[in-house]
């Protein structure tokens, strides 16, 4: 990989830009029943408190917080619900003195401002600004970042990428997803978002098929040609099990298949990582990283090394 002549940088807010020098992870915290790997499991506030705190120890550069399961075949939740699961949560992680960036996953404008409200720092919309007119005129008016996300259908009407009888997108997947947030991006412009406020999503997983994300992960470099830092969202989902094990699997089974691609995202030009395992992919992707950029490490062997 050639050393990029300049680390792009990522603002969030009026005060406060991110300089993407290295490889970013945003630690995932569902506050949802059913999202598709750890549902349930952070449903009371106290609970996603105490793994935002260990994602920050692990390593977290960002906390993603999401309401609403986007796993295929997940129930659509309406704005009231979303914003109860995840207003106290992320008013506790502010109230604990967490102060990593945090961003809200949800396609409503409704939940967004709530959330930006309560604390959260970026809108995440899987949906692209698509779903609700709202949501860019909302980034605008608050300066939040922005993440926008290519999906080819709605949660509800999607299938798991290794379950496709044929692709659910003809022709190139790549000119049709960067064509997509090409769109997408200057709709942001013209409500008034400008581009270093803005990420982009490939969206793996969503309504391609795993020849399909393993092309996108690929051709990455096509998608930076937007001019925004690009996110990569592999982690365990069926796809990556598919290639890293060859059969049906358990999300839990996916780690390191999701760590070697991710590596590869890495070396193809993603900056921001969206993660369910801080800890291995911090190890990881800064191992990579002190190669890919050709920066000095500071060690000491062991004896015998």
């Amino acid at each position: 990989m050639m050393r990029e002549r300049e680390p792009q940088t990522w603002t969030i807010s009026n005060e406060r830009a991110i300089l993407l020098d290295r490889p970013f992870l945003m630690g995932i915290l569902n506050i949802t029943p059913d999202s598709f790997s750890d549902g349930s499991q952070y449903n009371d506030p106290g609970q996603a408190v105490a793994r935002a705190q260990r994602m920050l120890e692990e390593g977290a550069d960002l906390l993603d917080v999401g309401g609403e399961s986007t796993r295929p075949g997940a129930q659509r939740i309406d704005a009231e619900e979303q914003i109860r699961r995840v207003v106290p949560v992320i008013q506790g992680i502010r109230a604990a003195g967490i102060w990593l960036p945090i961003s809200i996953d949800t396609t409503l404008g409704e939940v967004a401002r709530a959330a930006l409200d309560a604390g959260a720092d970026i809108i995440n919309d899987v949906s692209a600004g698509l779903e609700d007119d709202a949501m860019l005129g909302l980034a605008a008016e608050t300066g939040c970042g922005l993440i926008l996300m290519h999906r080819e259908l709605p949660p509800d009407e999607d299938r798991y990428s290794d379950r496709y009888e044929q692709a659910p997108v003809s022709g190139s997947v790549t000119a049709r997803v960067v064509g997509a947030l090409r769109v997408a991006l200057l709709g942001a412009n013209r409500a008034g978002v400008a581009s270093d406020r803005v990420m982009l999503d490939p969206g793996l997983g969503f309504g391609k098929d795993v020849s399909q994300n393993l092309e996108l992960i690929e051709t990455t470099p096509k998608l930076r040609s937007l001019g925004c830092p690009v996110l990569s969202g592999l982690s365990r989902k069926s796809f990556v099990g598919r290639v890293g094990l060859g059969r049906d699997s358990d999300p839990g089974e996916r780690l390191p298949a999701t760590l070697a691609l991710s590596v590869l995202h890495l070396q193809r030009g993603a900056r921001c990582f969206r993660v369910h395992d801080v800890a291995p992919h911090r190890q990881a992707l800064d191992a990579a990283w002190a190669l890919l950029s050709r920066e000095s490490v500071d060690w000491c062997p062991s004896a015998g090394e």
